[in-house]
């Protein structure tokens, strides 16, 4: 009920509406992009509110408790098809310059 209430007003102000798909969907690119600059990381294109990446020549579990252990969660498969992959949301800027740090700590250690 509050989620229809939710959607239903935000479809009353679709200028913001659509200001804060614009901005997610720029933030989505800019998380797309920095996680691509390392090399253990090979995103996906996406059109989702999410990025998903495959993890080479280190182990996705791994990489996801290293950046939990700093405070950034991720989510980790071990599926067919997905194995050794991350998925990791699009947020706030300030969430990928987390992560981003996070990555690069876990990089040079």
């Amino acid at each position: 009920m509050a989620a229809t209430a939710a959607a239903l007003a935000s479809l009353d102000d679709a200028a913001t509406l659509m200001g804060n798909v614009a901005r997610l969907v720029a933030e989505r690119e800019r998380l797309c992009r920095a996680l691509g600059a390392f090399d253990f990381l090979r995103p996906y294109p996406s059109r989702a509110n999410f990025v998903l990446c495959r993890v080479e020549g280190r182990d996705a579990r791994g990489l996801k408790e290293a950046l939990a252990a700093r405070g950034v969660l991720v989510r980790y498969f071990d599926k067919p098809g997905l194995r050794n992959c991350i998925r990791v949301s699009a947020g706030k800027p300030e969430h990928t310059d987390a992560l981003v740090r996070a990555l690069g700590e876990i990089d040079h250690a």
